[in-house]
Parts: C-alpha cells; sequence; structure tokens
C-alpha cells in the first residue's frame, strides 16, 4: 500500500532524497520505480535521460505515464500477486519512496544490479505521533533499511533516520546504498543483458 509523502514532498517534486543521490544514476541508466504512483520520479528521471520502468497497481496513474518516452509502465498487485519481474531481471538503480511492503525487501535488493544504487526513503517508527501511516506494518524500525543493505551484500553510500519538521512532521528513513561492479564489466551493462536475455 502506497503511503502518503511528508508534508516536505510537493505532489510533483522528486524526493530531496532522490535529488541528493541522482548523480550515481547516469544518462541512460535503466531504473526501477517501484510503487510509482503518480510518477513524480518516473517523470523526473527520464528527463534526465534515464529509461524507467514504472510499477504500481493504480492503472489509472499509470495510464498517464503509457506514452511518455523511454518509460515501460507495469501493473502490478506488489502485495498480493508474485513478483512482477522476470526472475534476474536487474537495474541500474531502484527508487522506492512512501512504500513499504517487508516481503519485497529480497526482490527490491535482488533487482539492483552490479554498479547499480538503491535510492529507499519512506515511514519511520514515531510518526504515528504525527499522523498516517501508524501502523506498524508501514514503519520502519529503527536501522531496518541498514540490516537490509547490508543483509544484500550492498554498500551503504547514505542512511538517515529523521523527523521532517513542519508544517507536517513525519518520522522518515532513508538509504542510498550501492552494489559493486562486476570486475572487467562497466556499470550499467548487467541491467541490458538481463534485459534482453
Amino acid at each position: 500500500m502506497t503511503q502518503a509523502a511528508p508534508a516536505s514532498h510537493s505532489a510533483g517534486a522528486p524526493s530531496p532524497w532522490l535529488v541528493r543521490w541522482a548523480h550515481l544514476i547516469a544518462p541512460g541508466a535503466r531504473v526501477l520505480d517501484l510503487a510509482c504512483g503518480q510518477g513524480r520520479h518516473t517523470r523526473w528521471l527520464i528527463e534526465r535521460g534515464a529509461y524507467v520502468t514504472a510499477i504500481d497497481r493504480d492503472t489509472a496513474a499509470l495510464a498517464t505515464m503509457s506514452t511518455l518516452p523511454n518509460v515501460t509502465t507495469l501493473a502490478a498487485d506488489l502485495e498480493g500477486a508474485p513478483w512482477p519481474l522476470p526472475a534476474r531481471s536487474t537495474f541500474d538503480a531502484v527508487v522506492v519512496t512512501n512504500y513499504l511492503h517487508r516481503p519485497l525487501f529480497a526482490h527490491i535488493a535482488a533487482s539492483v544490479a552490479p554498479g547499480g544504487v538503491l535510492i529507499y526513503e519512506t515511514f519511520a517508527q514515531g510518526n504515528e505521533k504525527y499522523g498516517k501511516p501508524s501502523n506498524p506494518a508501514f514503519l520502519l524500525a529503527p536501522g531496518e533499511l541498514l540490516d537490509i543493505a547490508r543483509e544484500a551484500g550492498l554498500r551503504v553510500a547514505g542512511f538517515e533516520d529523521v523527523t521532517m519538521p513542519a508544517p507536517r512532521a513525519a518520522c522518515v528513513q532513508r538509504l542510498c546504498a550501492t552494489r559493486a561492479a562486476t570486475p572487467g564489466e562497466n556499470p550499467g551493462t548487467a541491467a541490458l543483458y538481463e534485459a534482453t536475455a
């Protein structure tokens, strides 16, 4: 289930966390925007030369992106159906914001190609003091994203567990982590090989 964005994120603006780490996403990179919602990150990334696979269960939202260049949309029930991508599909970057469904963590991490980056941001414990989401199922435990990255063999480039300021306070956890490139392989090529295999 996609949760509401923290107040610091205007409706169409990209997450400041994504903007901060976007230099790790090269032009021409293949990006997975998981639980993309209205596509604010998909749109922002394609403007910077990325090729985006946008996945969400909201078919109406996906329809607004279906004619955009360099975007592949995929309607999928991420929580009630099997993982929607072929086995071993990888991407140069995986972006997840304001979404948490723990059974997908292994799939998300495995989707990061050698030389790729995971940029993840969602609500954390403590947010129940400020409003929704307040259900523990949608709130990260302290250090939970760090644990996911380490278990997946990713190198943490940045992590924050912060309370966003007013006008609408929210507790948020943010992670940027990378996967080491395969020796002798250019970053990003693994995704291309997987996509054409």
